[in-house]
């Protein structure tokens, strides 16, 4: 799988410690992690300029450790060699909570803090519940389905439109317009996905623009409406309350959308813990922790240095970047026995899906109970559902998010 080379004799350039863009890597990364973490918890990559965290422990202390933040402007530099900001994509990429540290992070994460708070995060199960019922009349008569156009985008999406308060007649422009990730990867975008991600911001930013001054006359109770009455009380500038929203947007249902894709198909690969699950449906919410670790929808995030910090005995030097692999630390046989297994019922299960430190996931506990719900809802009303393509199916061309392209399914319909 790897060859002991690190410089291309044509060129003379340091050759990558891996491809993320490999087809083979895509489809299965963890034998790629396996090699990885088997050299060192910390690699150097020269060929991408970025230190690589592979196992559990390294990847936990960086998440956490305030030595290390985002810097969004040096990472683009890094992948990019010269600056991206002028482009839409990046420009309002560069404004999220996401990419921001204190102070500009505490305030704008505490501006929607509220509206993820654990009681009211739980409070939206039932709605969760209906919807997914909902889906499921739709769908079951049809006996067939798509069940990543069809199921597992729709639900989420119309969750966060809830949310934000996107008006029903408007939510088909969100339901049948994929979010481009390409530009969270470390390997540079070309000018076609640039083309195509800075349309979709463009879009959906003239979308938002118009809300916000609908939200403006007539006020709601969401969360739209909070945001702009901040703004234009001098909370947010104009492109933050843009960018951030539309990041509220995308991050509300992505990874919802990859769980359960990536979830079923582990559970279809692995009938022993799919019969399990039927037979005990206490073990739901401890599934989903455990499908979120075996196939991480998150597969690294990044954080750069901001002075010289010595971790398991190597000095990663201000400025430099890492990439936290989230994906390899969640196989990391020195935290988890028998890694590579699929165990629903796994005791003391803490995977790094969500990340750490102060830019932990602030949707972790909705994306829980989405998945949750959805699992209940689609094992129980089609126990006899089966998957096409289960060994070779089509895969998002991505590194950062993991998940599938399409996932057809099948079952006798009623």
């Amino acid at each position: 799988m790897m060859e002991d080379i690190t410089v291309d004799m044509v060129s003379k350039r340091p050759l990558p410690l891996f491809n993320p863009r490999d087809p083979d890597f895509i489809r299965n990364p963890y034998p790629t992690y396996h090699w990885l973490r088997q050299q060192s918890p910390l690699l150097w990559d020269p060929a991408g300029n970025y230190w690589l965290a592979t196992s559990y422990d390294v990847c936990s202390e960086i998440l956490r450790d305030r030595r290390f933040g985002r810097r969004y402007g040096a990472l683009l530099e890094n992948i990019y060699r010269r600056s991206m900001m002028d482009q839409t994509a990046f420009r309002l990429m560069a404004m999220t909570m996401l990419m921001q540290e204190p102070p500009d992070h505490t305030r704008l994460r505490g501006l929607v803090t509220k509206a993820f708070s654990a009681r009211r995060v739980e409070s939206m199960r039932q709605r969760i519940r209906t919807l997914v019922g909902e889906l499921l009349d739709q769908l079951v008569p049809r006996g067939t389905m798509d069940v990543i156009r069809d199921f597992a985008h729709v639900l989420p999406v119309t969750v966060i439109c809830d949310l934000l308060g996107i008006p029903a007649e408007d939510r088909r422009l969100f339901h049948e317009t994929a979010i481009s990730t390409r530009m969270l990867d470390p390997v540079p975008m070309n000018e076609s996905e640039l083309r195509e991600a800075n349309a979709m911001f463009e879009e959906q930013g003239a979308y938002f623009t118009d809300l916000f001054e609908r939200r403006r006359r007539d006020p709601g109770d969401d969360l739209v409406t909070a945001l702009v009455q901040v703004g234009d009380e001098g909370g947010l500038t104009n492109d933050e309350l843009l960018a951030n929203v539309w990041l509220l947007f995308a991050a509300g249902h992505e990874t919802t959308r990859n769980l359960i894709g990536n979830g079923l198909l582990a559970l279809h690969r692995n009938p022993g813990q799919l019969a399990r699950l039927h037979l005990n449906p206490r073990l739901f919410p401890s599934a989903v922790t455990e499908l979120l670790r075996y196939d991480s929808p998150v597969q690294f995030v990044g954080r750069t240095a901001f002075e010289d910090t010595e971790i398991a005995g190597t000095t990663i030097a201000e400025g430099q970047v890492v990439l936290c692999l989230v994906g390899a630390a969640n196989r990391d046989p020195a935290k988890f026995d028998e890694p590579d297994s699929l165990d629903l019922g796994r005791s003391n299960n803490r995977p790094l899906s969500f990340g750490g430190g102060i830019h932990f996931c602030l949707g972790a506990q909705l994306t829980q109970i989405e998945g949750q719900e959805a699992f209940i809802g689609i094992l129980g009303r089609l126990p006899g559902m089966r998957l096409q393509d289960i060994e070779e199916p089509s895969w998002q061309p991505n590194f950062a998010i993991h998940g599938l392209k399409a996932l057809m399914a099948s079952w006798d319909p009623p």
